[in-house]
């Protein structure tokens, strides 16, 4: 099992960046596996930012923030990173990691593809 938590959320002024992190307490995340990031807004679904092949070193973005986003990963730290830039209001969300078995599966970007979950940091964007 992994598990996972996710840091690094708070408040910031459109224009301004945020680097997210996550830490996996269990398992390791070098291995060939997928892990990803997403976000949901109030009132709406879960919605999938970016992966990344963990041992292939590939990765995916959606087309909604591609060019201000970037994933990467810290095989020594066993941690997943997002780092975040010109962030608009639009872009207040929960952050959640998470964690799939599904490598193959890792460019869809899809919450049925990923297994573990962790709880979530909230990001807030004023104007």
């Amino acid at each position: 099992q992994v598990r996972l938590a996710e840091s690094g959320g708070g408040s910031v002024e459109a224009g301004g960046s945020l680097r997210l992190s996550c830490s996996a307490t269990s398992g390791h995340i070098s291995a060939s596996y997928c892990m990803g990031w997403f976000r949901q807004r109030p009132g709406e679904e879960r919605e999938g930012l970016a992966s990344i092949n963990t041992g292939a070193g590939l990765e995916y973005y959606a087309d909604s923030v591609k060019g201000r986003i970037t994933i990467s990963q810290d095989h020594v730290k066993n941690t997943l990173s997002l780092q975040m830039n010109s962030l608009v209001p639009d872009d207040t969300a929960i952050y959640y990691c998470a964690y799939s078995r599904y490598r193959g599966l890792c460019s869809r970007l899809t919450t049925a593809d990923f297994d573990y979950w962790g709880q979530g940091t909230q990001v807030t964007v004023s104007s």
